[in-house]
């Protein structure tokens, strides 16, 4: 009878342990095996009374349904741009009718110099706003260590000393007040459309005018199918970027946003503003930076959206609606450049 209970015991503990090892196995794996199946994730699509009134001051009307198996409209009617749905050389003379100055700028501090800025500015020169005017605004804690980049007629870069921080996360944080200064000085005079880059990524394909809009949103290659409840948003209501799971349209990357001057000042302040409330109360946004431009986007739309096309991650695999990825991640070496 002893005996008995003892393998009845055993028989439990077994099946507890296998159960815990596949939920260990489940908890581990599942994000791969979500991957698998989000290609399946509907997408939604442009109302057809929408699409005639869609327009983009730099395309002219565009061409919605050349692309029907992805959204290419917001609820709010502004366009997400997919290859195939506008005309390049429609924008590119419509910027140099304009005779734009059109601002980069991209944080390289630390190791992130040496790591990424070189292969950065090379591709932006072959692939970034090609024939059009160009000031480039690179922020360092090591002026002297910017590599020399053979630029364009047309096309300056200006290397702008900033501090370094202890935290890296400190180093994304303060990138935010560090524009709004530089957007509000010589930056705001001299250029009409500022877009913000992050480093660690590469041009790869033309990234021309068509991006160009008063504010513009980068959808985020990771999540740009995924159900608003799964966004990675922040959920702290202490903080100033928190959303509830009723709030937020789309999640954006903080690795490419940009537009008019006049509206980068508004976002740059309000995240900026946000952070510095969140670290009096000492609370840390979850995707720092990112996390208050989110909040920013669903309080103020904007005008015009990229699609992943824009900044593609090739680690997520082959996807049949990414057709010619225009920007690409960098690998991300965290151990090396974070130290």
């Amino acid at each position: 009878m002893a005996l008995e209970g003892l393998r009845a015991k055993k028989r439990l503990l077994w099946r507890l342990f296998l159960s815990a090892f596949g939920l260990l196995g489940l908890y581990h794996y599942w994000f791969k095996i979500f991957r698998l199946f989000e290609v399946f994730i509907p997408m939604g699509i442009c109302p057809m009374a929408i699409m005639p009134l869609l327009k983009d001051n730099f395309t002219g009307v565009l061409r919605h349904w050349a692309r029907p198996e992805v959204l290419t409209c917001t609820s709010w009617g502004a366009p997400i741009i997919w290859d195939e749905t506008f005309d390049p050389h429609v924008a590119e003379r419509e910027a140099r009718r304009q005779n734009l100055t059109i601002g980069l700028t991209v944080f390289a501090v630390g190791r992130y110099l040496e790591k990424y800025l070189e292969h950065f500015l090379v591709s932006a020169e072959q692939y970034f706003m090609v024939g059009q005017n160009v000031v480039y605004y690179v922020f360092t804690d090591r002026p002297e260590a910017v590599p020399h980049v053979a630029l364009g007629q047309g096309r300056l870069l200006r290397v702008k000393p900033v501090r370094r921080e202890k935290r890296w996360q400190d180093v994304s944080m303060a990138r935010m007040l560090t524009l709004h200064e530089a957007l509000g000085g010589q930056l705001g005079r001299e250029a009409d459309y500022v877009f913000c880059l992050d480093v660690d990524q590469y041009f790869s394909g033309n990234f021309g005018p068509e991006v160009l809009a008063d504010l513009v949103a980068q959808l985020h290659a990771w999540h740009f199918r995924w159900p608003r409840w799964m966004l990675p948003y922040e959920r702290d209501k202490r903080s100033a970027a928190a959303l509830s799971l009723s709030e937020g349209d789309f999640y954006y990357h903080a690795a490419v946003f940009g537009g008019s001057v006049a509206a980068l000042l508004k976002l740059t302040a309000h995240c900026a503003t946000g952070q510095q409330l969140d670290r009096e109360h000492g609370i840390e946004a979850r995707w720092h930076d990112e996390s208050h431009l989110n909040k920013f986007f669903w309080l103020s739309k904007p005008t015009k959206l990229l699609s992943p096309e824009f900044c593609w991650a090739e680690e997520i695999g082959w996807r049949p609606e990414i057709h010619h990825p225009r920007l690409i991640w960098a690998p991300k070496e965290y151990a090396l450049v974070r130290t």
